[in-house]
């Protein structure tokens, strides 16, 4: 298939772009008159320390970062700052973590390694189906922080209000990071992975509260310090400099499209179009309760196993990919971020209109 056949409904690594993938593409083999390739340049280089401050500058911009925190640029996922958050914030204290899914819960079990973990909320015996209310957290005083996973990529679902504590809040937003205004004056510390919504696999970005840096475990390793890489502004060793190249070209794609609150309108038109068929069909189950849902992530099943399997598989065939829900719930997934064109979107609804005239009985 050609690329203007296919529409990526990929939890992630997920859809980037054209604009930047075509602009990356220019570039390649020179950027900027440089004879290099990005990456081919040492990152100590002035044309990629242009580069870096000028995403950096974009990233602060485009969230409104205030100056009383910093924005890194680092390695190993969302997943290694499951250990990075408790190693440098929850030193001998309690840490209140809320377990709305597959990864809030990975999160919780690898800090129980390092200190005293509380789960101050769980979804997870009706199937992390919903976000419990903020009368629902069980919150400890004098916690360390209060950690929780703003949108479920695996369940659908997404936290729609800002947990009120006493303790910083720690925030993954790996899946809807950039789809809607932040006030991160709020947070302690926010950490995303890139292969969502910014860039490809390889970047995670960090917002911190510089005020929280220091005091980590006499344990932590030297290259997961915050001191450490705030200190050295994310280049204490080379970081992943394609991926920051990437993630300032998507930054621009952004701004075209009005910005965060330009998305958030964006978004909410997008996954409204598939909940309204799915709330209008005899076929199509919502997995999420409809007070909790995702716009990013739309998680749906028909009741059939056999049935959901070859609805992605007729999907695939005629373009729209990645339709199959995460291997460990099955069902469908269909994920909306940024960079899904309305068309594709628009691709999904007429298919899903047919899938259910063809075989709902």
């Amino acid at each position: 298939m050609k690329r203007e056949e296919v529409f990526n409904f990929s939890a992630g690594p997920s859809v980037l772009p054209q604009e930047a993938l075509e602009r990356a593409a220019a570039e390649i083999l020179n950027y900027n008159g440089s004879g290099m390739s990005v990456m081919e340049m040492s990152h100590r280089s002035a044309f990629f320390q242009e580069i870096f401050d000028a995403t950096k500058a974009k990233l602060k911009a485009a969230l409104a970062v205030p100056d009383t925190h910093e924005i890194l640029f680092l390695q190993g996922g969302a997943s290694l700052q499951f250990s990075m958050v408790p190693l440098n914030l929850l030193e001998a204290g309690t840490a209140d973590y809320a377990v709305t899914g597959n990864f809030a819960n990975i999160a919780m079990k690898e800090a129980k390694k390092y200190g005293n973990i509380h789960v101050a909320a769980s979804s997870q015996e009706d199937n992390f189906s919903y976000i419990p209310r903020q009368e629902q957290l069980d919150l400890t005083p004098g916690a360390k922080y209060f950690y929780y996973c703003a949108n479920n990529t695996i369940y659908g679902t997404a936290w729609d209000y800002i947990p009120q504590t006493e303790a910083p809040l720690v925030c993954d937003m790996s899946s809807e990071i950039l789809s809607r205004p932040v006030d991160v004056s709020k947070y302690g510390l926010i950490l995303a992975g890139a292969q969502k919504n910014m860039a490809p696999a390889g970047v995670t970005v960090v917002i911190m509260d510089k005020a929280l840096a220091g005091h980590e475990m006499p344990i932590t390793p030297l290259m997961l310090s915050y001191k450490t890489m705030i200190d050295k502004d994310s280049m204490y060793n080379t970081p992943p400099c394609w991926c920051i190249y990437m993630l300032g070209l998507t930054l621009d794609w952004l701004e075209k499209q009005g910005g965060v609150a330009g998305m958030e309108a964006i978004k909410h038109e997008k996954a409204q179009m598939i909940y309204d068929i799915i709330d209008n069909s005899k076929l199509y189950k919502p997995c999420a309760r409809v007070d909790s849902r995702s716009d990013m992530n739309i998680t749906f099943r028909t009741g059939d196993a056999d049935l959901d399997a070859q609805f992605a598989k007729e999907g695939q065939a005629r373009g729209l990919m990645n339709l199959k829900g995460h291997r460990s719930v099955g069902g469908i997934r269909a994920s909306l971020y940024n960079a899904q064109p309305m068309e594709g979107v628009k691709a999904l609804a007429d298919y899903m209109k047919e899938f259910e005239v063809k075989h709902h009985v």
